[in-house]
């Protein structure tokens, strides 16, 4: 028996709107469109919008408001940090207070996957040293998101993996590459995107740099499981509400008899 289609006028199930920072860099921007075209293709009955923080078009607010129905917000975000904890629940607050934000991406073994992938693309080969290099936060919850995803790709590729960052953080890319043992140095592109954080990594003097993330396989998938999580945990706290204000109120009745 074929399902009855959900009713016109309203989308099957809440909208998806990822959230990415904003660059300057085109081939950037174009790196995330081709990602959202990904996750759009995955599941043609879900409404997908790709929208950004700043610098880029269009604007999260804007798209924020123009979106019908329910709407889930999955930040296109490797780590904790400013953007995930500050920026991007405000401008929810101001503009869609009852859209549902998700969890950030990273770290994930579906990422560790996508970077081990890039690794090799690049020409990753067995005695190279490797580093995971990203932007960094002054965040300490942020930095450690990055350790973590460093840790799981070095089980994944049985070799130390240290942690770099470009901006805030320790140590910074610098400082990791000078300390390498080996004779060659590859750097995991931690970093969604082509842009400012990328060409540092790409000019830091490593002998393998790795490409961004971007549409890697997996990156997808895993937009849709923070997707998933984030309207399962939506209904659940609706469930539960409903259920305690259906609960009977039996009235309060003072004890008798001394203490």
């Amino acid at each position: 028996m074929t399902p009855a289609p959900p009713p016109t006028g309203r989308p099957a199930r809440p909208s998806l709107v990822l959230a990415a920072h904003g660059t300057r860099s085109r081939e950037g921007e174009r790196t995330l469109a081709a990602l959202a075209g990904v996750v759009r293709r995955a599941r043609p009955g879900v409404r997908v919008e790709l929208a950004y923080l700043e610098i880029s078009s269009p604007p999260l607010p804007a798209v924020l408001a123009a979106a019908p129905g329910p709407v889930v917000v999955v930040p296109l975000l490797l780590a904790g940090g400013y953007h995930l904890h500050v920026d991007l629940p405000a401008v929810v607050a101001a503009h869609r207070p009852g859209a549902v934000v998700a969890d950030r991406l990273g770290p994930h073994d579906l990422l560790t996957a996508a970077l081990a992938g890039r690794l090799a693309q690049a020409g990753l080969r067995a005695g190279d040293a490797v580093v995971l290099g990203a932007a960094g936060s002054s965040d300490p919850a942020g930095l450690a998101d990055v350790r973590a995803a460093a840790r799981l790709l070095s089980a994944r590729l049985a070799r130390p993996v240290t942690a770099a960052f470009v901006s805030s953080g320790s140590p910074s890319l610098g400082e990791a590459l000078a300390r390498a043992r080996s004779p060659r140095v590859a750097v995991a592109s931690y970093l969604l995107a082509p842009g400012f954080f990328h060409a540092r990594l790409r000019d830091s003097g490593a002998d393998v740099v790795s490409a961004p993330l971007g549409p890697a396989p997996g990156v997808a998938e895993l937009v849709w499981l923070r997707y998933d999580a984030a309207v399962r945990a939506q209904r659940g706290s609706r469930t539960v509400s409903s259920a305690l204000a259906s609960r009977p109120v039996t009235p309060y009745a003072p004890a008798t008899g001394s203490m």
